[in-house]
């Protein structure tokens, strides 16, 4: 099986070798976990692989993009400058390569362009965030996710989209990708003695006889991210506060006696 690098070495070494060629990844978590540093690392792998890149921005414009990688070892501008690489910008950017409303329709047609303007081969696409393309419509969520993998299926693409997770609850909005995702590369969060502690997991891979532990990760000034070990925590270092899990289950109580 082909498989593409992810960039992280431990990574690779959890998947079997690395994501397989054509799957759509779901990278899933609360926001300042991670997930836009993996897409970071995959797009600078596929950049230095020869792959063509196209990462679509929807939460940071263009030039914050490029700026953190650069923080993070990684010169995806380069890339950028020799045409290798193209940012699709959905928040500030107004030229050829920028997406003026969150439409799925749009985001295909725009896509389809960039792999045209790059040429024939080994794509890899990110898409940070996917959910933002359903926020003001969160029960869309499935079909705009069927119908992108749909599409990019037929275009040789692997791609990772980002999925955002309430800080308050650990959850989707909407359905999520997850359902039609071939991967679930899922990030975590805790805070202990002060300490912000991030961790990952990967919850599903299909074709894969993936690792099943939860590892601990660290962002490393002009490294990026480090997968450090596996986890070793209790339950109270990750379950959100007591107060929070009451009201969350007194609202499901409530709606579940609505229904009928």
């Amino acid at each position: 099986m082909d498989r593409l690098s992810t960039g992280i070495r431990k990574l690779d070494e959890m998947l079997e070798g690395g994501i397989p060629r054509g799957f759509l990844v779901a990278i899933t978590g609360e926001p300042g976990t991670g997930k836009s540093i993996l897409c970071q690392h995959f797009a600078w792998q596929g950049y230095e692989e020869g792959d063509k890149v196209i990462y679509v921005t929807t939460e940071e414009s263009r030039n914050s993009i490029l700026e953190q990688a650069e923080l993070l070892g990684m010169d995806i501008r380069k890339g950028v400058e020799e045409g290798k690489v193209i940012v699709i910008d959905a928040l500030l950017a107004t030229d050829e390569w920028s997406l003026t409303s969150l439409d799925p329709e749009a985001l295909v047609q725009k896509v389809i362009d960039a792999k045209k303007k790059l040429g024939y081969g080994r794509a890899r696409l990110i898409i940070d965030s996917l959910s933002a393309f359903w926020l003001d419509k969160p029960a869309m969520a499935r079909k705009y996710s069927y119908y992108i993998k749909k599409v990019f299926s037929k275009w040789d693409f692997t791609i990772l989209a980002t999925s955002q997770y309430a800080i308050s609850t650990s959850e989707a909005f909407g359905f999520g990708i997850e359902h039609i995702a071939d991967g679930i590369i899922r990030f975590r969060r805790s805070v202990k003695g002060g300490r912000l502690r991030r961790f990952l997991m990967i919850e599903k891979m299909r074709q894969t006889n993936h690792d099943l532990r939860m590892y601990e990760i660290e962002i490393i000034p002009g490294k990026g991210m480090e997968i450090i070990g596996p986890a070793e925590f209790s339950k109270e270092d990750y379950a959100l506060p007591k107060k929070v899990m009451e009201r969350i289950a007194e609202a499901r109580r409530k709606s579940e006696s609505e229904v009928p």
